[in-house]
C-alpha cells in the first residue's frame, strides 16, 4: 500500500494541474470502488473549480470551491493496495481496462483513477465538516510537520506496552508511517523494532523524530518506493527503492555495519519488519 512518501508525490504531481483549474467532465464507469461511490458524484463534481490539493496521511484531498447553493466540498481519494492517479493529455484515448474514473480539466489535462484491485476509495464530503471525519478526527501529527516533535511522540507513546515498531504504524500516534519506513527510520535512529514503546529514552525518541523526517523526505525527493504497483502520476516509477538500507534485504549486509549477521526479518503483528540485531537496541 502507498505510503505518506508515495502519496505525497502523487499529490505533487497532481496539483500543478489541478489547482485553479475547471472539472469540466467527470466520468466513473463503475458504481463502486472498495465502497461505493456517492451517489450524482459526476454532478456534482463537473463544473467546480478546484481550490488547492491537499494531503492528509494517506489520503489525497482535492478541495472544490463553492458552486451556487452547493458549498465547498472536498474529493477523498485513498489509493488503496493498487490504485494510480496518472496525469495525461485529455486526447480521447480510450481507458484502460482498470481506470474506473476519469475527470478533465479546462487546461486540456485528465486525471485518470485506475485500481485494478478495487481497494481504492473515492468520497466526496462538505470540506467544513472534514475534520468530523472518522477516518481524520482520530489522526496523529503529520510526521514532517512542526506538531511532530520529541514531546509529542513522548507523550503518544507514554505507558505503552506495545512494540515501538507498532507504535509508528499506529495512525493515531502518528499519520502516515507505514510498514517501509518505520523500518527504515528505526535502523537509522538505532532502535530495536522490538523495545517496548513506553521504554524509548527522550534521547532516543529525538533521534527517531529526526529519523522519520529525514526518511520520508528523502523518500518524497526520489519520488517514493516503487515496490509492487505504485507509479508517480507522471506514469514513472518511483527510486527510493534502490535507497533501501534494511527493507526487504533479509540476508544482505547492513549498510554501514560489521556485525556480520546481516538484516534480518521478523514478523510483527502480521507485517514483516527488517533490523540489525547489533545496531538497533
Amino acid at each position: 500500500m502507498p505510503e505518506l512518501p508515495e502519496v505525497e508525490t502523487v499529490r505533487r504531481g497532481i496539483a500543478p494541474h489541478l489547482e485553479g483549474a475547471r472539472i469540466v467532465q467527470f466520468v466513473a464507469r463503475r458504481a463502486d470502488l472498495r465502497t461505493r461511490l456517492p451517489e450524482r458524484l459526476a454532478e456534482r463534481v463537473a463544473g467546480r473549480r478546484v481550490a488547492a490539493v491537499r494531503r492528509r496521511a494517506k489520503y489525497v484531498l482535492v478541495d472544490l470551491a463553492p458552486r451556487g447553493a452547493d458549498p465547498a466540498e472536498t474529493m477523498i481519494v485513498h489509493l488503496g493496495m493498487s490504485g494510480r492517479l496518472v496525469v495525461r493529455a485529455a486526447d480521447g484515448t480510450p481507458p484502460g481496462r482498470h481506470e474506473h474514473v476519469a475527470f478533465s480539466t479546462d487546461r486540456g489535462m485528465e486525471i485518470r483513477f485506475s485500481d485494478p484491485r478495487r481497494f481504492g476509495v473515492l468520497d466526496l464530503v462538505e470540506t467544513a465538516r472534514l475534520g468530523e471525519d472518522r477516518r481524520f478526527a482520530p489522526l496523529g501529527p503529520e510526521p514532517l510537520s512542526d506538531a511532530f516533535t520529541t514531546e509529542a511522540l513522548a507523550a503518544a507513546l507514554e505507558g505503552s506496552r506495545t512494540s515501538i515498531k507498532a507504535a509508528l504504524l499506529d495512525q493515531h500516534r502518528v499519520a502516515g508511517i507505514g510498514n517501509i519506513y518505520a523500518c527504515e527510520a528505526l535502523f537509522l535512529a538505532g532502535i530495536s523494532p522490538r523495545r517496548r514503546a513506553g521504554s524509548v529514552s527522550p534521547e532516543r525518541l529525538a533521534r527517531l523524530v529526526a529519523a522519520v523526517k529525514d526518511v520520508l523526505a528523502r523518500a518524497i525527493a526520489a519520488g517514493g518506493s516503487s515496490a509492487r504497483d505504485y507509479v508517480q502520476s507522471s506514469g514513472e516509477a518511483g527510486w527510493f527503492q534502490h535507497s533501501w538500507a534494511v527493507y526487504d534485504r533479509e540476508g544482505q549486509p547492513c549498510p554501514g555495519c560489521d556485525c556480520g549477521g546481516g538484516v534480518r526479518r521478523v514478523v510483527q503483528a502480521g507485517r514483516s519488519t527488517f533490523y540489525c540485531a547489533r545496531r538497533q537496541r
